[in-house]
């Protein structure tokens, strides 16, 4: 198999030949035909946290960056179920069980961390759904309580990207109601996603969340140097959760010590990314790509994440 790998975030991603391994026997083989871009792919590249982790407890030589992927199923282990050669999977990769990440022709992981396609639905919109609508879900539902809350008011800061667009579809289907930050330019998309939308552009729109509030949950996914974390908590009811996707510096403590703020790390498992499947399948869950970049131009992709204008995802493929 054939994968990009990093030597540092200072050099470009490269070419590099790897041995298929031998399957374990829970472990499935898969083509990869797309591969979602996340800002975790190439902040691990700079050397932060995770990028530290991987290199201390993942797989040895080269960092092979991305989570996501989708793709169709070549091999699988003696003990593997439910799942056979020629399905569609999408998944997402995990360093700590040694596995390569999914800038490759093929990756390898356990068959839990993989939930079919059906043939009604593009690989590529799939393979975008491990970690931002993972940490979506997260965010709303198992840190945020939503469904359990009698109030259901959603605020969502950065609307318009990878997280926030998806989290507003979660948000509505669930019964809330929604209002999500964004620029002038992305008013009319996060409107179209059943947010009321609040232009961060235009005087007055601090004052307008507050008149709007309280808010049961809002899901950050910009980070704290655009949305500081004592700013949110003004906007939060007294029992509602703050859900930092992207903490920085000093938020940390706020995690660490309980409270209402709180920070999410997704991991694709099957009972996490089947129901994502199955709203991508039957339409209530769109999916924004503004752009596929062909595999080997995922340097070019790096950049554009990095930026912080992408709208919804980027997405690789092969």
């Amino acid at each position: 198999m054939r994968a990009l790998i990093s030597l540092s975030g200072d050099n470009p991603l490269q070419w590099r030949d790897f041995a298929l391994r031998s399957l374990g026997p829970h472990d499935l083989r898969v083509k990869v035909a797309a591969a979602g871009v996340n800002p975790v792919d190439w902040k691990m590249r700079d050397g932060d946290l995770l990028g530290v982790l991987q290199r201390l407890i993942g797989p040895s030589g080269p960092l092979v960056p991305g989570i996501d992927f989708a793709g169709e199923v070549e091999a699988v282990g003696a003990q593997v179920r439910d799942v056979a050669v020629g399905d569609r999977v999408v998944g997402g990769t995990d360093f700590s069980r040694g596995q390569h990440g999914s800038y490759a022709t093929h990756v390898q992981v356990r068959q839990d961390q993989v939930a079919k396609v059906p043939d009604s639905v593009d690989l590529a919109q799939a393979a975008c759904l491990p970690v931002a609508a993972g940490t979506a879900a997260i965010a709303l539902f198992e840190v945020g309580k939503l469904r359990e809350r009698a109030s259901k008011k959603v605020l969502i800061l950065g609307a318009s990207g990878g997280v926030g667009h998806i989290a507003v579809q979660l948000a509505r289907a669930a019964g809330a109601t929604v209002f999500g930050v964004c620029s002038a330019r992305n008013v009319k998309l996060v409107e179209e996603l059943g947010a009321t939308a609040v232009d961060y552009t235009q005087e007055g729109w601090q004052a307008s969340i507050a008149a709007a509030g309280p808010w049961d949950v809002i899901v950050d996914g910009v980070g704290t140097a655009s949305y500081p974390a004592p700013l949110c908590l003004g906007w939060l009811a007294k029992d509602g959760a703050h859900v930092m996707v992207v903490p920085k510096g000093l938020d940390f403590w706020r995690v660490v010590v309980p409270g209402r703020s709180h920070t999410v790390l997704t991991r694709a498992t099957t009972e996490r990314l089947q129901p994502l499947v199955a709203a991508l399948a039957d339409g209530s869950l769109r999916v924004v790509i503004q752009e596929r970049v062909p595999l080997a131009e995922a340097q070019r992709a790096h950049e554009l994440s990095r930026s912080g204008k992408v709208v919804g995802k980027v997405v690789l493929v092969a």
